[in-house]
């Protein structure tokens, strides 16, 4: 028997995975209402009968049955008793494809380009590096497979379970500050010497979150921002998007020169500076004692504001890390920026702003239009994790582990690469600033190491005239994936000096 049009269209445009955890009525339901509306299947048309359209598919009868089912459910078909299921007109059909070559084959293909101009940004192309190679070097992000994946599932389980949480949802924007809040100002009044409240704080998705935020309350155009000579690519995407005019600012090995600052700017002409003062992205070093008092007391003589991004405070090595420049600002000049959680699996680390009063009020308003919804579960987890010490703990016992692979990772290099690179063993932190001396291509360098299977970004290289220098992070390596990754390197660099031509 000749098939009909019908069932024609139904074997060309019918594909399901039973695979898939979707289930199979919904897969098909899905690509019929597709039809419908590139009016495939016309007002009116009547369908298979549910055996024919089982033995179409190959599916139960009971499968054709919620199939039909369920387009009814949603409006596309009627179902007559005793004489068929039909297409019914509705408002949700959408125009027909006007291109008659259209092939049906093609009838899931989308457009490549809009049909109109929209504003596109050269500040926000997309850093994200793409590689095949089995290894590779980031910035210095924590390793997440030391994430305690089971003691997790137990603690989240828990915080679903709190009855309390559909009072949050059904109640979002009750003025009472939340427990999540109060716990995480306690949390950092005692680990960063801070004396905040709640209303000195709020808590984002992340850093470049806070610092989004930060920047359209404190940035107009053409505002001028004073970062370091190399500075956190990240927040320079940020500040650009925002308008600002970047400056860079000398750093040696104390820090931000900020008596560059004075010699080259005016009072009233910096609207901020942005400042990892505790470990300098990317050189690491530590700005001094007489330098941040030095910066503050600038700061309120100029009247601009200090932007200090703490982004790796937890991973102290050595000694006890410095307290924030934040932790002593009587005058309401430095906005605070850092991290919780980052023991946890990325996804449920959090950022946060500490600053004065009226600005967080403010940031607040911008953080309801980025993230009204919030997320009650995560905080809840987190809030039982401070008060129970879990944080705490799995830092302390992460912090052992980075510790080992830091001093690995020097031992590796100390074999590898003494006679042609230098660096300083660090205090804390999951990098290392490994600076080549003769100074070498390190884009060349990046290259030969991914056709050895190790692949190295390029926003982790640094060269300029003055500076040849890559940011080594190492806190997602574990022993024997560093020794391979050195290895690598050092047979890259070998093969680039071979190759280099001699004068």
């Amino acid at each position: 028997m000749i098939d009909s049009p019908v069932n024609i269209v139904f074997k060309q445009l019918i594909d399901f995975d039973k695979s898939m955890p979707q289930p199979v009525y919904i897969q098909v339901s899905q690509q019929i209402v597709n039809a419908i509306q590139r009016k495939y299947l016309a007002t009116g048309t009547k369908l298979p009968g549910t055996r024919i359209l089982s033995a179409l598919l190959k599916v139960h009868r009971n499968t054709a049955v919620a199939i039909y089912e369920e387009l009814a459910a949603q409006g596309w078909v009627e179902i007559l008793p005793n004489k068929g299921t039909f297409v019914l007109e509705t408002a949700l059909n959408t125009t027909k494809i006007k291109a008659a070559s259209q092939k049906i084959a093609k009838a899931y293909s989308y457009a490549t380009t809009t049909g109109f101009p929209f504003q596109k940004s050269f500040h926000l192309a997309s850093t994200l590096p793409v590689t095949t190679a089995k290894y590779s070097i980031n910035d210095g992000k924590p390793d997440v497979r030391l994430h305690p994946v089971h003691q997790f599932t137990r603690w989240y389980s828990a915080a679903m379970k709190r009855k309390t949480l559909i009072k949050k949802w059904n109640r979002p924007s009750e003025l009472s500050h939340s427990i999540f809040q109060t716990q995480l100002c306690n949390y950092l009044n005692a680990t960063r010497g801070f004396h905040i409240r709640p209303q000195n704080l709020i808590s984002t998705r992340s850093t470049e979150m806070s610092l989004y935020i930060v920047s359209q309350l404190l940035i107009k155009q053409k505002d001028v921002v004073l970062v370091g000579d190399l500075s956190n690519y990240a927040a320079n995407m940020i500040f650009q998007q925002a308008g600002a005019n970047i400056k860079t600012i000398p750093v040696d090995a104390d820090g931000l020169d900020i008596e560059y600052i004075k010699k080259h700017f005016i009072k009233n002409s910096i609207r901020c500076v942005y400042i990892c003062a505790h470990r300098d992205y990317p050189t690491t070093v530590k700005l001094s004692a007489a330098r941040r008092l030095a910066l503050l007391q600038l700061a309120k003589a100029y009247g601009f504001a200090v932007i200090e991004d703490d982004y790796d405070y937890d991973f102290q090595f050595e000694g006890s890390p410095m307290l924030p420049m934040a932790s002593a600002d009587g005058n309401g000049m430095v906005i605070y920026l850092g991290k919780l959680g980052q023991s946890l699996f990325p996804s449920f680390q959090t950022g946060f702003v500490v600053a004065s009063e009226d600005l967080i009020s403010e940031a607040k308003n911008y953080l309801q239009l980025l993230d009204k919804q919030g997320d009650f579960i995560q905080e809840q987890m987190l809030s039982e994790l401070i008060i129970e010490g879990e944080i705490s703990r799995l830092m302390k016992k992460n912090v052992v582990h980075y510790k080992q692979r830091r001093d690995a990772l020097c031992g590796l290099l100390k074999k590898s690469f003494s006679e042609i690179s230098h660096w300083k063993i660090p205090a804390g932190g999951l990098s290392i600033w490994l600076q080549f001396e003769p100074k070498i291509s390190l884009v060349k360098l990046a290259e030969e190491a991914e056709k050895n299977n190790l692949f190295l970004p390029k926003t982790i290289l640094y060269q300029n005239k003055n500076t040849c220098a890559i940011r080594f992070g190492f806190g997602h390596l574990d022993t024997e994936e560093m020794t391979c990754a050195i290895e690598k390197l050092k047979s890259a660099y070998t093969k680039l000096i071979v190759n280099i031509p001699k004068d």
